[in-house]
Parts: structure tokens; C-alpha cells; sequence
């Protein structure tokens, strides 16, 4: 693959709004399953920190290149990254050999969604 051409890395699930807010009316099993996913995804403080980094980037778009001084190595930010991936908050696109990382557009509402009172 040249420099110039474009990869999407496909997202292995995807995060979707699925659920009412939890003060509405008990979750279904698979309710409670997808949001678990999305949220146990974020229980670990460096992914959590790989996130929010990605979240608030300006053009909430990052390049891993920008983003993977957390205090752990290559290696390991590569894990986590893909581990967001999994769960299907982030998506990824390579460019070159670069890989840029964005928030799926309906992960964050549904995750306020589901703590709304």
C-alpha cells in the first residue's frame, strides 16, 4: 500500500444506541450485555485516557502518532486501541502508516443515553 492510499480497518462491533435509560425500565439481557461491552471497554484507566484523548482532539479525529504518549508502551497503547475497536467505540483508518482513530458519532450519546435520569 503507497502512502497515499486510504484503509478503512473494519470495526469488529458496533456500538449503537441501544438502550432506554436505566431509571425508565429494567434492561434486557442484551441490553444490559452491549452496554456492559461499551462500558467494561472504558473500565481500564488507559483506555479511558486513549478515548478521551480521541474525543476531544481537534476535528475529533487522532492520529495514533499524536495520542500514544500515555505512559505505556507501543505496544501496549496498540492493545488498547484495539480492544476500543472491538467494543466498537472507535473506528480507524489507515493512512500510509499511520492509522487516525475516531469516536463512532453514536457512542457517546448512547452512553449519556443510557445514564440520563
Amino acid at each position: 500500500m503507497s502512502n497515499s492510499e486510504v484503509a478503512e480497518l473494519p470495526v469488529l462491533r458496533p456500538a449503537v444506541p441501544c438502550c432506554p435509560p436505566l431509571t425508565q425500565r429494567p434492561l434486557t439481557v442484551l441490553e444490559a450485555e452491549l452496554t456492559a461491552a461499551m462500558f467494561k471497554a472504558l473500565g481500564d484507566p488507559v483506555r479511558l485516557r486513549l478515548f478521551s484523548l480521541v474525543a476531544s482532539h481537534d476535528g475529533g479525529e487522532a492520529c495514533v502518532c499524536d495520542i500514544s504518549d500515555v505512559g505505556v508502551s507501543q505496544p501496549t497503547v496498540s492493545h488498547h486501541l484495539k480492544k476500543l475497536r472491538e467494543a466498537g467505540l472507535l473506528t480507524s483508518e489507515r493512512r500510509g502508516t499511520w492509522v487516525y482513530y475516531r469516536v463512532v458519532p453514536a457512542v457517546l450519546a448512547a452512553m449519556a443515553g443510557v445514564l440520563t435520569a
